[in-house]
């Protein structure tokens, strides 16, 4: 039993990430089945496969360095609008002010460009063992993951050096990987049954 359960924990290890205690690069991007939005439509991961690349971005209402980002996906949205490029962001958390209601108060107060979707059983953050708000990933063509972690490498806009999102959706247009694969998200602890705390701090 005790061989069994060591195994179990050398190929939980290699198969995580750096960062992510759940996909690496180049895994399969996990699914999820349709979800209700703020636009009261239903989105399944299938409904984005005409897109070349799709970034998903974990996010909520309640976090204030997720609402500091929200201009940031705004204008990433337009930017890459009429392109192979979508974005679409989910919200698990299950406090009052998280829920799909405030949610439809919060997208048409910001005017969202982009699909605003909540999943209520919290599986799909499970799924790509996203702990904090904000966190993206970055899906290539064959929805492979390319790029893990935070949109840039500032919470303040007005220090950001290196955007991490845009620069590998612009090597997963080329079929490459980007040199920058992981870092670490920096923001709130996304409210689901783990022990974690929360990051403060760019590293």
């Amino acid at each position: 039993m005790a061989s069994l359960f060591s195994l179990s924990l050398i190929l939980g290890t290699t198969q995580a990430g750096e960062f992510n205690p759940v996909l690496d690069i180049k895994d399969p991007g996990p699914k999820w089945a349709a979800l209700p939005a703020t636009d009261g439509k239903r989105y399944a991961f299938e409904d984005f496969n005409e897109m070349d690349v799709l970034v998903i971005v974990f996010t909520c209402n309640s976090c204030p360095y997720a609402v500091d980002y929200e201009d940031r996906l705004i204008a990433f949205t337009k930017k890459v609008q009429g392109s192979k490029v979508g974005l679409v962001a989910i919200n698990v958390n299950k406090v009052e002010e998280d829920l799909l209601p405030a949610m439809k108060e919060r997208a048409a107060k910001k005017g969202f460009n982009f699909p605003y979707l909540f999943d209520e059983t919290q599986e799909i953050a499970k799924k790509y063992g996203a702990g904090y708000t904000p966190e993206c990933f970055v899906l290539n063509k064959q929805r492979q993951v390319v790029y893990m972690g935070a949109f840039d490498d500032s919470p303040d806009s007005s220090k950001v050096k290196t955007r991490f999102v845009e620069l590998a959706v612009e090597s997963a247009l080329t079929g490459k990987l980007p040199a920058k694969q992981e870092t670490v998200a920096i923001g709130c602890r996304i409210r689901i049954e783990r022990s974690r705390r929360s990051r403060s701090g760019a590293k």
